[in-house]
Formats: C-alpha cells, sequence, structure tokens
C-alpha cells in the first residue's frame, strides 16, 4: 500500500518582540479542548516534560512548571513558545509545533506540524487559565 501525504502549508506568523500577537490564522482557541491536548501524553505531550497541568499522567521535570504560566507569559508569548520556540532559542529542547521543516519526526509526519493551527490556540487557551491554582478547566 503506497501512502501519500502532501505537505500543509501554514499560514504565516508576524513575531513582535518576544512573541506572536495575533492568534493563528485568526483562531479563538477553546480552553477544555487545550486541557485534553495539553494532558495527552501521545497528542500534546506537555506532561513529558511539564508538570502542572493536572491529569492523571506522570509528569516530567525537564521543562518548568507549568501551573502559574498564565500569570507569568501573555497569549502571545505562549504562541511563540509552542509555534517555534527556536525562534527565541534555537538550542531550546521545546519542540515546535506549528512548523513543517527542521523538526525530527517520524517519515509519516514530515512535512506536518505537530498540532494545527486550532489545536494551538486551543492550548493557549487552556495554559492562559493556570495562574497558580486558579485554573479554569
Amino acid at each position: 500500500m503506497l501512502l501519500a501525504l502532501t505537505q500543509i502549508a501554514l499560514a504565516p506568523a508576524t513575531i513582535v518582540d518576544d512573541g506572536i500577537p495575533d492568534p493563528l490564522e485568526g483562531r479563538v482557541g477553546d480552553a477544555g479542548r487545550g486541557a485534553a491536548i495539553a494532558r495527552d501524553t501521545r497528542k500534546g505531550l506537555c506532561p513529558l516534560c511539564h508538570s502542572g497541568l493536572g491529569g492523571s499522567a506522570p509528569a516530567g521535570d525537564l521543562g518548568p512548571d507549568l501551573s502559574d504560566v498564565g500569570a507569568r507569559l501573555s497569549a502571545g508569548q505562549l504562541r511563540l513558545r509552542l509555534a517555534d520556540g527556536r525562534a527565541l532559542n534555537p538550542a531550546t529542547l521545546m519542540p515546535s509545533y506549528y512548523r513543517t521543516d527542521g523538526t525530527r519526526v517520524a517519515s509519516a509526519w514530515r512535512g506536518r506540524p505537530v498540532l494545527e493551527a486550532g489545536e494551538i490556540e486551543d492550548v493557549i487557551a487552556y495554559l492562559v487559565t493556570l495562574k497558580g491554582g486558579r485554573s479554569a478547566p
């Protein structure tokens, strides 16, 4: 069986200072969907490196605790870190979730972002609610 995958065209994003102020593709995120993605060890993969997301998955300690990330970073700052953290720190271990080049992924995923624009906006909608124990969903 031959599997043909097409390369996904990503919407351009403008970096201003240390963030991407405008939502990707003009999408509005949903915090409930974002929590599910962020806590999923097969989709968002966040618990592999971060604690503070709630849920039942074991939490890693490679990245910072995210329990108060919404109090520390704006939606625009989170957007850049999720979309392409290498723009801030080329040596970061954080995956670039909205890139199709330069990411080390299985051949079936080459040319595709790890998360689509709407999924990134969902995760951001969730992360901005994390303000040191006062998270919404």
